[in-house]
């Protein structure tokens, strides 16, 4: 349900952004997004570092050593929210000064509150991670993937509402604030209650706790930097190469044959509180059988959708756009190969983040990212969208063959013809015991 809402969350909109504010407007306003993005496009590590370090340490039975991480990841939180605000209101200000917002279709003034409002959006979701410890390590995953959920359809609720009574970005940027501040005071409230570790033992604020969860923290803090600079780097290539409409063009082609990793996504969020469990308890069997299944069904996945939207994926985006953009076909048929590629690394990416190991996934992710962005700058100049997406593929090609045999070696899972036939064997028995569970209902 998460991911279904998500994938409408990014395309349900577009048809309404693009008649509401016209393909141009929208244009800049999805190039104006990379700032925010850029500032607070995840917790800057802090979170995901405690989160992690708080449910290892609670699944191994330390819980009072849990509740000082989590006290002392709370503060770490905390400072780290208003050392972002005071950096945002200096990047702001000096773009202001040089009249970078001078230049764009969307005024000014409206311009630097939307991007001001929509900041402090992305801050409050700061907390978002560490409250979600708590549903993990009390193993009620499914009520916290519900719970956001919920805020996902109702920010799409508040949008189009915005877009339909004719607003612009300003009111649009509030809509999506308002709804965050509520869902989280609500999750941190929930998540606190569910566990009730509170209730028996006092988080102390401890330099030791400080000085580790800062340490892996800045690992995960590449990460959402090297995916911006993926991200919107490549738009930014488009946006400089080819313009405000290419910019519409390539990343509602790419939001579209992103679908499929959603339900990567699925897979991914399934597996991960009870892989992290059983390598927490070490059952380290368990935990490579879990890794070998989810590689065989995201990959079974990916081959089903590539084969689904080179049938069918042209004719929805027609549909989907309102036949007001024009898709290079090399191009469109460069971004569904990237989705075999992606299978393997993003799924690999849930081995890092359950053993805490960041490092290595966003070293390779940051190198990769930069060569991509580079390669389809100097291709796009030649080829247009099809050398950005060929740019964009790239990233995926090497993030397969470098990240997934890592996170193998990690869990001591060897890269061997064992592994695919293990891996089909797990499978088989998965879909042996559904049959005899259904035989018995």
């Amino acid at each position: 349900m998460q991911k279904g809402i998500r994938v409408l969350e990014q395309l349900f909109l577009v048809p309404f952004f693009i008649s509401a504010w016209g393909v141009d407007y929208y244009g800049e306003w999805l190039t104006l997004t990379i700032i925010p993005t850029m500032l607070a496009f995840s917790d800057f590590g802090f979170g995901t570092a405690a989160a992690n370090s708080f449910v290892l340490q609670y699944l191994n039975g330390s819980k009072q050593k849990a509740a000082d991480i989590f006290k002392t990841g709370l503060v770490i939180i905390s400072f780290t929210i208003l050392f972002a605000i005071i950096i945002s209101c200096f990047v702001l200000f000096l773009l202001e000064y040089y009249e970078v917002f001078d230049g764009l279709l969307i005024k000014k003034d409206d311009a630097i509150w939307a991007v001001s409002i929509l900041t402090l959006a992305r801050f409050i979701n700061f907390y978002n991670q560490l409250f979600g410890a708590y549903f993990i390590a009390a193993r009620k995953a499914t009520i916290s993937i519900n719970l956001i959920t919920i805020l996902a359809f109702l920010n799409i609720i508040a949008g189009l509402l915005v877009l339909e009574l004719g607003y612009g970005v300003i009111p649009f940027a509030f809509s999506q604030l308002i709804m965050t501040l509520i869902f989280n005071i609500y999750y941190a409230l929930r998540g606190t209650n569910i566990l009730g570790l509170k209730k028996e033992f006092k988080g102390k604020l401890k330099y030791v706790y400080i000085k580790d969860i800062t340490k892996i923290g800045m690992g995960y803090l590449l990460s959402p930097i090297w995916q911006a600079l993926f991200f919107q780097g490549s738009t930014l290539v488009v946006r400089i190469v080819i313009g405000p409409a290419g910019v519409v063009i390539f990343n509602t082609v790419r939001t579209l044959s992103r679908t499929i990793n959603q339900l990567f996504s699925i897979v991914n969020n399934s597996v991960f509180p009870e892989f992290q469990y059983e390598y927490a308890q070490g059952n380290i069997q368990k935990a490579q059988k879990l890794f070998r299944i989810s590689i065989f069904v995201v990959f079974v996945i990916a081959i089903i959708g590539v084969l689904f939207l080179s049938v069918f994926g042209l004719w929805f985006y027609e549909i989907w756009t309102k036949n007001e953009l024009v898709v290079p076909i090399i191009m469109w048929n460069i971004f569904i190969i990237s989705i075999l590629f992606n299978s393997f690394w993003w799924t690999s990416g849930m081995v890092y983040r359950a053993l805490n190991k960041p490092f290595f996934l966003v070293k390779i992710g940051a190198i990769s990212a930069l060569i991509s962005v580079i390669i389809s700058f100097i291709l796009g100049k030649y080829f247009n969208l099809n050398g950005v997406a060929f740019g964009s593929l790239l990233l995926d090609v090497m993030m397969a063959f470098l990240i997934f045999p890592n996170a193998c070696k990690l869990i001591g899972l060897k890269m061997n013809k064992e592994l695919i036939l293990n891996g089909i064997n797990d499978f088989k028995e998965i879909l042996g015991n559904n049959k005899y569970f259904l035989r018995r209902k």
